[in-house]
């Protein structure tokens, strides 16, 4: 009897104990319900990579990371740069018109911020897309010897260079400049140009072609013993050489026998010789041994061994 009276003592101690723990907890877990219903913050925009890490005005950059959205801009320095966000991981903007130098690149969105990375603005590079024209004639008038120069990044104090040497040049915009050829021998030739800050394009070739071409040969001056041959085409130079080879109908000394005259040289014992007028015309003074008309081969040889084709006329 005793026993039992011991066991329902303690059992009656035990239930308010069980009850005491469960309240708390459940108005504990009200408590934690509500704590959690508050939106946690958003974690700062991570930029993980930035390609290029440099570049000029007007190239574009791309960013990849995480937490990008619509409302996430970029700065550079105190400079809100407009972005295009690709996704939640990747966004680009482009290069403003900025001093060069080294900014403080970073993110802003909702009033976090993420990292700042230095990201350096260069000075825009000159760059030439075309000459025009590209070939020339190494007579070509002055007006024909006026070359364009399409490109960007040129600057009012931008230079031409012409084979390296700083030549007269027109500044037209930012894409365009224009320089007179000056006089050069014929070959192939570099056309860059030089910004303030020392930077260049890459060299454009402009051809210049001194071969001597002849479009016509017509007899001028005739006189009892002699008679003119001018010769017209384009590319003739002083010092210019003809080869005369005369084919006659009559057997002779000179039959198929070739005659070199060069402009401005003494005539070599004989009486013909030939004057450079310009580069457009040569004059051949000749006197025939017989009036007889013959077969005449002329050809153009230029200082530099560049030569003509061969015209053939017929005089005597």
């Amino acid at each position: 009897m005793k026993q039992r009276v011991t066991a329902l003592v303690a059992l009656a101690a035990l239930l308010p104990a069980v009850a005491a723990q469960g309240a708390p907890q459940t108005k504990s877990r009200k408590t934690s319900s509500t704590v959690a219903e508050k939106p946690a913050p958003a974690p700062a925009p991570n930029i993980l990579s930035i390609i290029p890490a440099q570049g000029e005005p007007n190239i574009t950059v791309t960013l990849s990371g995480t937490g990008f959205t619509a409302k996430t801009s970029a700065f550079l320095g105190t400079i809100e740069v407009p972005t295009t966000v690709v996704g939640p991981e990747l966004l680009t903007f482009t290069i403003p018109k900025l001093p060069p130098g080294l900014y403080a690149l970073f993110l802003k969105r909702d009033g976090a911020t993420s990292r700042t990375y230095n990201f350096s603005i260069q000075a825009p590079k000159p760059f030439v897309e075309s000459i025009s024209p590209d070939t020339i004639s190494v007579c070509s008038s002055a007006g024909e010897r006026v070359l364009s120069i399409t490109g960007r990044n040129f600057q009012p104090a931008s230079q031409v260079l012409f084979d390296g040497s700083v030549v007269k040049s027109s500044f037209g915009s930012e894409q365009s400049l224009t320089f007179t050829v000056p006089q050069a021998p014929g070959g192939l030739h570099q056309v860059q140009v030089k910004n303030p800050d020392d930077t260049f394009t890459t060299p454009m070739t402009l051809t210049i072609v001194a071969t001597p071409e002849i479009y016509s040969v017509t007899r001028s001056d005739a006189a009892v013993t002699y008679y003119k041959l001018v010769i017209e085409g384009k590319n003739f130079q002083p010092g210019t050489t003809i080869v005369v080879e005369e084919n006659s109908l009559q057997v002779g000394l000179n039959a198929g026998a070739g005659k070199r005259l060069r402009a401005g040289a003494p005539p070599s014992g004989e009486r013909e010789f030939l004057t450079f007028v310009d580069c457009s015309k040569l004059v051949y003074q000749r006197y025939p041994a017989d009036p007889t008309d013959k077969d005449l081969r002329i050809q153009v040889i230029n200082p530099n061994g560049e030569t003509s084709s061969v015209v053939q006329v017929t005089a005597p």
